[in-house]
C-alpha cells in the first residue's frame, strides 16, 4: 500500500487512530503527516483496511499474521523491495560467513594478511555459495508458496542481520537475516510444511551440486576450486540443517508439527553431514 503523505510504497503500513489515513512508518506520528483528525478527542482504534484485492486469516512461515494482496497476473514476480531485501541480506550474510569460516575474531587478521587479491578472491567464493544457498533457498519458499496461489515476498530481519555479523566472531552463525512471508486463505499444515521444506531441500540439492567441484579441487587443498567446492557444499548442508532445527520462526518447526518422522528424515542425515564435514575438513 502506498502512503497517504509521502505516496511511498510500505508493505507494513500504518494506520493513524485520529484520522484513519494510512501512512508509512516515517510518517505515522500525526505531527509527521499533518493530521487533520481531532487530535483533542480521545483516540479510537481503527482497523487498518485490508488492500484490495485482500487476503484475510493469512499467515507465513514464521507464524505472524498480516493482510497482503494476491500477486496480480501470472509467473513469478520478484518486487524492488523484495530484491532489495534479498541483496542486503545476502551481502550480509556473505561477511558473516567470511568472518566465521576464516576462523572469527581471531582468524580475521590473518584473512586480511593474505593480501588484497586474496580478500578479494576469498569473498567473491563467499557470496557465491552464500548466494547459491541463501538466495535459492529463499526463493524456493517463495516459488512453491506461489505454485500453491499464495502471496509470497523476502523482507529482511534486521534484529537477524545483526545477530548473524555478532555471532560469526565466535565462529557460529545465527544464519536468520529475513524469511519470506506467505499469505493465503487457509493455508493447510501439509502446505505450509512443504513451503517450509522446499527452502533445506534445494540447500540438499546445491550441495550435491557442488561435490563433484569439491572432489575435483581436493588435490590442491590451497586451490580456489577446492575452496569453492568445500564452502559450497558445507554452508548449503549448515543452512538445510540449521533451518531445519525445530524451533520457530525456522523451517524445521512447521516440518516438526507436520511429521516429526519426516521432519527426522531430513534434519538427522543433515546434522550428520555437518559434523563430518567440521571434523574432516575444518579439524573440529
Amino acid at each position: 500500500m502506498k502512503c497517504e503523505y509521502c505516496g511511498a510504497e510500505e508493505s507494513l503500513p500504518f494506520v493513524c487512530n485520529y484520522c484513519g489515513g494510512v501512512f508509512c512508518g516515517e510518517h505515522r506520528l500525526p505531527e509527521a503527516h499533518q493530521c487533520k483528525g481531532d487530535l483533542t478527542q480521545k483516540r479510537t482504534i481503527i482497523a487498518p483496511p485490508p488492500p484490495q484485492p485482500a487476503v484475510v486469516n493469512s499467515s507465513w512461515s514464521g507464524g505472524y499474521t498480516y493482510n497482503y494482496p494476491r500477486p496480480q497476473g501470472t509467473g513469478h514476480k520478484i518486487s524492488r523491495t523484495e530484491a532489495r531485501d534479498i541483496i542486503i541480506a545476502w551481502l550480509a550474510l556473505g561477511v558473516a560467513f567470511s568472518i566465521s569460516v576464516g576462523g572469527g575474531a581471531l582468524g580475521v587478521s590473518s584473512t586480511l594478511s593474505g593480501g588484497t587479491t586474496y580478500v578479494i578472491e576469498y569473498f567473491a567464493v563467499m557470496l557465491t555459495v552464500v548466494g547459491s544457498g541463501f538466495v535459492l533457498h529463499e526463493l524456493s519458499h517463495k516459488f512453491v508458496a506461489e505454485r500453491y496461489g499464495y502471496w509470497a515476498e523476502f523482507r529482511i530481519w534486521p534484529m537477524g542481520i545483526v545477530l548473524a555479523l555478532i555471532t560469526s566472531f565466535i565462529g557460529f552463525i545465527f544464519a536468520a537475516p529475513g524469511a519470506t512471508y506467505i499469505a493465503g486463505n487457509d493455508i493447510s499444515e501439509y502446505q505450509n510444511a512443504i513451503i517450509s521444506l522446499a527452502g533445506p531441500m534445494l540447500n540438499v540439492v546445491v550441495a550435491a551440486i557442488f561435490l563433484p567441484v569439491l572432489l575435483l579441487g581436493n588435490g590442491n587443498t590451497n586451490g580456489l576450486l577446492w575452496l569453492l567446492g568445500l564452502l559450497g557444499v558445507y554452508i548449503n548442508v549448515f543452512l538445510g540443517a540449521f533451518n531445519m532445527l525445530p524451533i520457530m520462526p525456522l523451517d524445521g518447526a512447521k516440518v516438526w508439527r507436520w511429521s516429526k518422522v519426516r521432519w527426522a528424515a531430513v534434519e538427522i542425515p543433515l546434522l550428520i553431514a555437518v559434523a563430518v564435514m567440521l571434523i574432516v575438513f575444518f579439524g573440529v
